[in-house]
């Protein structure tokens, strides 16, 4: 399979919006007119329950991670590649042509694409996020503090120079789609849980 086709496949998987989905499927509701409107798994939470939002959080996950494992398993010599995948499912979730390229933070798609390519990492960022969401019930103070310490541990560990690259953009795109949120968090208005 084609360099070309693989982040197509990937560009579509990322774009898939499943917090749209499920929330419209469950509660008939559009999930960007509720809480922050966004369609990431938080704010399905807060619009249609804990039960939706998990489940939109595995989706988001696995729209990243399938499409990494993909090329890995087609190309697996080609860690630029893998890269490349797991860039353009995150550009599909943040970005997607299905809704005027307007879509979620990335943060569940980010943590997909890690499982594949930096497991610890991931795995690190994911508990580091849920002890600070219980912790402080605050999302994006998870999501920050879970995938600074994901890239610190990839760092730490030596992983491979594309995959440090990868967690250092994932990390630099994720504090740009948390632009609004920081602001929040500095005037101490940051929507909590």
């Amino acid at each position: 399979m084609s360099w070309a086709l693989l982040l197509l496949v990937a560009y579509l998987s990322g774009s898939v919006p499943y917090g749209l989905v499920l929330v419209r499927a469950f509660t008939g509701k559009d999930v960007r007119e509720g809480g922050s409107g966004n369609i990431g798994a938080t704010n399905v939470a807060r619009v249609a329950g804990k039960t939706v939002g998990a489940a939109v959080l595995l989706l988001d996950a696995a729209k990243g991670a399938l499409p990494v494992w993909l090329a890995v398993w087609l190309r697996p010599d080609e860690p630029w590649l893998h890269v490349a995948v797991g860039v353009a499912a995150f550009l599909g979730h943040v970005f997607p042509v299905w809704l005027g390229f307007k879509g979620g933070k990335g943060v569940a798609t980010a943590l997909g694409v890690l499982v594949v390519l930096l497991p610890w990492s991931a795995l690190t960022g994911f508990v580091v996020w849920a002890v600070v969401v219980s912790l402080f019930k605050v999302s994006s103070v998870g999501s920050l503090s879970g995938g600074l310490l994901a890239v610190a541990l990839a760092v730490w560990m030596g992983r491979p120079l594309p995959y440090l690259v990868l967690g250092g953009a994932l990390y630099g795109a994720m504090l740009w789609t948390h632009r609004e949120n920081l602001k929040r968090l500095l005037r101490r208005e940051e929507n909590r849980l």
